[in-house]
């Protein structure tokens, strides 16, 4: 039977649901994916687990709504005209991002979840397949300005912009500076420019 909290937006319902997520979060970028548990997560929100079990039966689960909420922010794409320039600033809004309040700590978790659960691992398949429709069209601007080659794959110049940024937070533990953003979206831009990124078409075979 559905009570009225659940069906009044912004009841209590909607109260619980927005703690725990927010609680999941923290819980991730304090604990990581593999110490982080429904009952942590239900603590620190301030319900019982019975709550937190009834919606979410998994922590994978769990997870997955907590960073289906991020998904729901739409990415503040420039247009300034200028490939270098969009690819710039969207590059320092991911080192700001990922260095950002618990931002490294929730990235280098949900790595972690996906490494050890297929369920989160075909999630983020999809979750970054929906960032990357919102970014492609700086991309494809440039491409219709001319400033790219016809064929570039928008998806690998993204990627590429994001790669090396990823790589200093996950790998060598390195600063993810604006001016390691900024590096790797002119390198992004100059592979792009040269037609580094031009699909390839499938060869013929002997």
């Amino acid at each position: 039977m559905i009570d009225d909290a659940t069906q009044r937006p912004g009841g209590r319902t909607a109260r619980v649901r927005a703690a725990v997520l927010t609680a999941t979060l923290q819980e991730l970028a304090q604990r990581g994916y593999a110490g982080m548990s429904v009952e942590s997560v239900a603590q620190r929100a301030g319900v019982h687990k019975t709550t937190v079990y009834r919606r979410w039966a998994t922590k994978p689960n769990l997870l997955m709504d907590a960073i289906a909420t991020l998904a729901e922010t739409k990415i503040s794409v420039p247009d300034t005209g200028d490939l270098a320039e969009d690819l710039r600033s969207f590059a320092r809004t991911i080192a700001t991002t990922i260095t950002g309040h618990d931002g490294g700590a929730v990235v280098r978790g949900l790595f972690s979840g996906a490494t050890e659960s297929s369920e989160v691992r075909d999630f983020l398949h999809g979750f970054w397949a929906g960032r990357f429709a919102q970014v492609r069209p700086m991309v494809e601007r440039a491409i219709g300005r001319g400033e790219l080659p016809t064929d570039t794959d928008a998806d690998e110049v993204i990627k590429h912009v994001g790669a090396p940024l990823y790589y200093r937070l996950l790998v060598t533990a390195e600063a993810v500076t604006s001016e390691a953003a900024e590096l790797a979206a002119d390198s992004a831009v100059a592979a792009a420019r040269a037609g580094v990124f031009r699909r390839r078409r499938p060869s013929s075979g002997d």
